[in-house]
């Protein structure tokens, strides 16, 4: 088996990643158990991807943290809709970034295959996509449509898009795709900016695409309202399922778009 990393870039992969969410945990944008899981993901990513990717992490954690306390007036009036807040758990951590991590280790047991690089830069993209979307979204004057059937819907509902959450999503995967170009530790091609990008805001489709049909959506008696919540609503009334799979919450539909913005690069890598 090949030797993975001196001990050195090992050590120096813990001290980042510790160093990180300790400073994260200690200014509320992670959990006790977010933090422990970013630092297990920041270790792998560092320790088996390197320089590079660990810049596209931090990339994608330092701007989704400053987004998500950005406009908190307008964002507590959505809260009541979503699973959590805006300090992210161990799950958050882990839908965002476990896939990511797999990739790194991949990519070092692969001899640095370039293929596990475009991957991970695609699913970066998607989950910055993603984030952006719905952190300025808020921001839309005009209501956000479903985006299965077009229906009106209210600000912060599951499977909502519009016009200023797209704009974020494309300008969330163009910054994975300009960095993610300019860091690569393999020769590509400046079409590869377009690429990414599109990947981010294919993955940040996908996650409304499955919010608007097979996520978790329960409804609050007390409230009269649509949340991700389960199985109590901030109001201490308990939710009931009203549509989706309830095992598919938001955290799996992150997950799961983050593996769909990997495949727009891996598919144009094989054919580029």
């Amino acid at each position: 088996m090949p030797r993975i990393l001196p001990n050195e870039s090992l050590l120096l992969a813990l001290t980042l990643s510790l160093l990180i969410s300790l400073v994260a945990w200690k200014f509320y944008l992670l959990t006790l158990s977010g933090a422990l899981s970013a630092l297990a993901i920041g270790f792998c990513i560092v320790g088996f991807g390197g320089f590079s990717w660990a810049l596209i992490l931090v990339l994608f954690f330092t701007t989704s943290s400053i987004l998500s306390k950005l406009f908190p007036d307008l964002k507590e009036k959505v809260s009541e809709k979503y699973s959590k807040g805006s300090q992210r758990d161990w799950g958050q951590v882990l839908a965002n970034g476990a896939f990511g991590a797999l990739l790194a280790i991949a990519f070092r047991f692969s001899g640095e295959n370039a293929i596990y690089w475009v991957a991970f830069c695609g699913a970066m993209a998607s989950v910055t996509a993603d984030t952006w979307a719905t952190e300025l979204g808020v921001l839309s004057p005009y209501p956000p449509r479903r985006i299965n059937n077009g229906q009106i819907v209210e600000v912060g509902s599951s499977g909502g898009v519009s016009l200023y959450g797209t704009l974020a999503a494309t300008c969330g995967g163009l910054i994975i795709g300009m960095v993610a170009w300019y860091l690569s530790p393999v020769a590509l091609a400046p079409s590869w900016i377009f690429i990414i990008t599109i990947s981010g805001l294919f993955g940040a489709m996908t996650d409304s695409l499955l919010g608007a049909t097979w996520q978790a959506i329960f409804y609050c008696p007390g409230c009269n309202k649509e949340t991700e919540r389960f199985p109590v609503h901030r109001c201490g009334r308990y939710t009931h399922l009203i549509r989706g799979y309830s095992w598919l919450n938001n955290d799996w539909v992150n997950f799961i778009s983050s593996l769909a913005g990997s495949l727009i690069p891996v598919c144009l890598w094989f054919i580029l």
